[in-house]
């Protein structure tokens, strides 16, 4: 058994889906669940469509709504021939779930809504591909997601109920596997047991194939997506960059911590727990190897940058110049949660603190705000934080070149500079 992920890019045009069907020809007669996202930019518009809808503008939304019916069926005519009627039938119902919900008003707060609109992407991208790899020759089942993984009500960070992810698993998907090689299913979404769509957050696509992985014991999980692998750089920043070919657990965790756009820690502990390999894959060249992600220990990794803009510094010091204690950073670890931000870099004194993170549209500038109660607060805008892993003294000065170094942490692995 292998789980495939397929990201929005790898299925926002019509060349494209052709181009995962051609993949799984590529593995043919293996067991795989295939966990596909929403279609492009399907999620951002959808999420206006949410915000107008909250907002009241009702007009404005059946209007953004409209345009996303529009662009799925005519993807669905240019893919379709024999199977559109049917596929046709079943995006109507999907459409109508969501325009049902669009005529009444908003009662509950945003994320509620948010989750019952966002959701429709996936299972719309879904039942189109399906549609297409069984018209094909490419037989699989089609199954909703949310009859199988359901969650507690924190929408838009739903969490996982594991035990009945873990029967319905058995009892919904196992079956379709003794007449079909292939299920399809959504990535990103889940539901509460009164059946109300909710999402599990950020990366929640990588995050169901892991789920699943770990729930169906698949042999591997395969990420598809339209780069070489995971590189050391961005490669759209730096020309040099270059593939990392393995990675391990731990090292992954550690450069999405410093804000390396690879995969998600929650991604990884299903994985972790039943030592499951990740591939990170080129959609674009299956030939490629890509990157490898397990368990085992790695030495002689090259320097990995992952650069941040847009970040501020707090400046915080005691008013009363008596040392910042226990007590205090209590109350402004509190604050963190409250305003669900994380300091990227923390550096403490005596009577002084200096906290580094990211702008929030005005995040920030309220939790500054409140801060002020228990410190003389200064807020610097505008910095960059530069994080190296595994890095060498020539690409640590190479990098800081010509710029003024605001604060500067070093351990053995990692190197952090925040600058302007």
């Amino acid at each position: 058994m292998k789980i495939f992920k397929f990201g929005g890019a790898s299925v926002n045009s019509v060349d494209r889906i052709k181009q995962m069907a051609d993949i799984l020809r590529l593995y043919k007669g293996e067991k795989k669940l295939v966990v596909i996202s929403a279609m492009g930019k399907t999620t951002n518009a959808l999420e206006k469509v949410a915000a107008a809808f909250f907002n009241n503008a009702k007009e404005e939304a059946l209007q953004l709504f409209n345009h996303i019916k529009t662009q799925h069926i005519t993807t669905a005519k240019y893919l379709l021939i024999t199977g559109y009627n049917a596929a046709y039938e079943q995006l109507s119902q999907l459409f109508t779930e969501i325009e049902w919900a669009l005529h009444d008003k908003p009662v509950r707060d945003y994320d509620y809504y948010y989750d019952q609109i966002v959701c429709l992407g996936e299972l719309l991208s879904t039942t189109i591909i399906s549609a297409y790899l069984n018209e094909k020759g490419i037989a699989n089942a089609w199954i909703d997601v949310r009859d199988v993984l359901r969650t507690d009500d924190t929408f838009r960070e739903a969490v996982i109920d594991w035990a009945a992810a873990a029967g319905n698993t058995e009892r919904l998907i196992a079956p379709l596997f003794e007449k079909n090689d292939i299920v399809i299913t959504q990535g990103f979404i889940g539901a509460t047991d009164e059946n109300e769509s909710t999402t599990l957050g950020r990366e929640g696509s990588d995050y169901t194939a892991a789920v699943f992985a770990g729930l169906l014991d698949a042999e591997s999980v395969t990420i598809w997506k339209d780069v070489e692998g995971v590189m050391n750089a961005d490669p759209k920043i730096f020309a040099t960059a270059e593939l990392i070919p393995e990675l391990n657990y731990d090292e992954v965790i550690e450069m999405a911590y410093y804000g390396a756009q690879v995969i998600h820690p929650k991604t990884i502990k299903p994985l972790q727990n039943k030592s499951i390999p990740l591939y990170v894959k080129c959609f674009l060249d299956p030939a490629l190897p890509g990157t490898i992600i397990h368990n085992k220990a790695l030495k002689h990794l090259p320097p990995i940058i992952v650069i941040k803009n847009d970040q501020v510094l707090l400046h915080l010091h005691s008013t009363d110049f008596s040392f910042i204690g226990e007590h205090t950073m209590s109350h402004l670890y509190h604050l963190f949660a409250e305003y669900t931000i994380r300091p990227g870099l923390i550096q403490t004194g005596a009577v002084s603190l200096m906290v580094c993170t990211d702008e929030q549209e005005g995040k920030t500038d309220r939790l500054a705000a409140e801060a002020a109660a228990i410190f003389d607060v200064q807020v610097e805008k505008g910095l960059t934080l530069l994080t190296i892993r595994h890095y060498t003294p020539e690409v640590l000065d190479a990098m800081t070149a010509g710029k003024v170094i605001v604060l500067r942490q070093q351990s053995k692995e990692t190197a952090q500079v925040l600058m302007r």
